[in-house]
């Protein structure tokens, strides 16, 4: 019967950090570590869905930049769409 091995946080924290850091895929890493890769693979989705939780909401002149953003984005989206359309256009009545 084989044994559970216990890993320390910080040893977790610093294979998550060589997946997330290098870029390196996790099947490589946890190679390179001794680790099976299904283990690690878990550490790395822990670690992202708690950095996700620790965002901070927006604040209020945040919030309304983001709108004012959005809303320029979509004025924007339809300036070049009525462009697309235009030059469509044009390029249809050329003999």
């Amino acid at each position: 019967m084989a044994t559970r091995r216990r890993f320390t946080q910080e040893y977790k924290d610093n294979a998550v950090s060589l997946v997330l850091d290098s870029g390196r895929p996790i099947a490589e890493v946890a190679r390179s570590i001794g680790v099976h890769e299904m283990t690690l693979g878990k550490w790395v989705k822990k670690s992202k869905d708690s950095g996700r939780d620790a965002e901070e909401p927006l604040s209020a002149s945040e919030r309304e930049e983001l709108e004012q953003l959005r809303k320029e984005n979509s004025r924007l989206r339809m300036e070049a769409e009525f462009a697309k359309k235009v030059a469509t256009w044009f390029a249809k009545e050329q003999p």
